[in-house]
């Protein structure tokens, strides 16, 4: 039992210890690749950021992961750094760098509020309410995780913080993750490498798919709550 206990305390050591050290490099880049006028007023254009990132050279796609990493404890739009990969790298390598730092830092702070949390949130919950809370992650928590990771409205940083507290378990975390941010992670791509030449009636009708899509699918979640609640 001693060897147990021993070992779940190194792997958790282990893990918080690699997701300081995340933080700490990504932090130490921003401080070094960012001018202190960026770090004190970020310049919320895709423009602004694009030629910033450009001047990094060849450290720009590590310097764009961290800055997703950090965008999961920091208050600033992630949506203009993916736009600004679409415009520098295209659309293809850009989905790829955008959707590696926003795994990074969702695993990140998944990680860390699971470790440093949840443990509170278990001395506050009754035995009753943590079981009904683990039956709830474990029969809706993949379909509840993977509809709020593809409503674009609703906080990518929250849904981290939110998900690290229940009982959802790591791959059902990366898995609905992964997938739920996909399709806005594209588009987000495709719109910066098409910034400079789309004209506006295609601004208009991909404002008009995004807001149906979201429709849909806002309505089709609050159709299946109402449908399980008579059997909660």
């Amino acid at each position: 039992m001693t060897k147990v206990i021993l070992s779940h305390s190194r792997s958790v050591a282990a893990y918080l210890a690699a997701a300081l050290l995340l933080l700490l490099t990504s932090g130490v880049l921003a401080w070094w690749l960012l001018p202190p006028s960026w770090l004190l007023d970020l310049d919320n254009t895709v423009h602004g950021t694009a030629a910033l990132m450009r001047s990094w050279g060849a450290w720009g796609i590590l310097g764009s992961i961290g800055l997703m990493v950090a965008h999961s404890f920091l208050p600033f739009p992630a949506e203009i750094i993916a736009c600004a990969n679409g415009m520098i790298y295209g659309p293809v390598w850009g989905t790829v760098i955008t959707w590696i730092g926003a795994m990074l830092g969702a695993a990140t702070a998944f990680g860390l509020v699971r470790l440093l949390g949840r443990p509170f949130v278990h001395r506050v919950l009754s035995s009753r309410h943590q079981q009904q809370l683990a039956l709830w992650s474990q029969e809706h928590g993949a379909s509840a995780l993977l509809s709020a990771r593809l409503i674009p409205v609703i906080a990518f940083n929250l849904i981290n913080y939110a998900a690290a507290l229940t009982e959802i378990s790591w791959w059902t975390f990366l898995w609905a993750t992964g997938i739920g941010i996909l399709p806005l992670t594209v588009l987000l791509n495709v719109l910066g490498d098409q910034m400079l030449t789309m004209p506006l009636w295609t601004w208009l009708a991909l404002g008009g798919i995004a807001a149906l899509t979201w429709l849909v699918l806002h309505l089709r979640w609050q159709g299946d709550i109402r449908t399980r609640q008579p059997d909660d």
